[in-house]
């Protein structure tokens, strides 16, 4: 059984890192993958906030850095060391087919902490301040699928990578919903 889901993975990788390859993927993935790219997009959100929920500005910041500091922490330092599954560019047998767009690392490949922490944030921004915007939420997540998605484009994770970190983001991020909505209902009194 185990076999065939890693041989799966294997196919699945292949077909997006190989099977996608074309030269306007091969600068955007970069990209999208690199967190200064996406400065303007948090500095946007922030401005939101600010603009929008002033009183919950720092509950939104609280929320945010704890949930991104636990979701990192979860799949950097525990998942990672626990599993020790090595990264497609790493994988013997499998690096001379790889096409290096970035770096390979030489950290382990399960799960994705782009895909956690992305995930993460992306649920957390969807459960706050998209209740009203409700045509928002689609997007939080596509942006989150296309980080993850490009992190085996790049060819440094495996499909079930990506997907079993967005799971633990998704699950992590809703705990942060979670948080927030607790922080704003006890704490709104409060000066800030």
């Amino acid at each position: 059984m185990m076999e065939t889901l890693f041989q799966l993975d294997r196919t699945l990788f292949f077909a997006i890192h190989l099977g996608w390859a074309c030269e306007v993927l091969d600068v955007i993935a970069p990209l999208l993958r690199n967190k200064l790219f996406w400065v303007p997009l948090y500095v946007f959100i922030l401005s939101y906030v600010w603009y929008n929920r002033r009183p919950y500005l720092l509950g939104f910041i609280l929320a945010a850095v704890v949930l991104i500091t636990v979701s990192d922490t979860v799949s950097s330092k525990i998942i990672k060391p626990a599993v020790e599954r090595l990264r497609p560019c790493n994988t013997p047998g499998m690096m001379e087919e790889i096409r290096p767009l970035v770096p390979c690392g030489s950290g382990y490949s399960f799960t994705s902490s782009h895909a956690t922490n992305h995930f993460a944030v992306a649920v957390f921004l969807t459960g706050t301040f998209s209740r009203r915007r409700k045509k928002w939420r689609w997007l939080w997540l596509a942006w989150a699928a296309s980080i993850s998605l490009s992190q085996v484009y790049v060819g440094v994770h495996f499909p079930f990578d990506i997907l079993m970190g967005g799971i633990l983001g998704a699950g992590l991020g809703w705990l942060g919903v979670l948080g927030y909505r607790y922080f704003t209902v006890h704490f709104r009194h409060l000066p800030l």
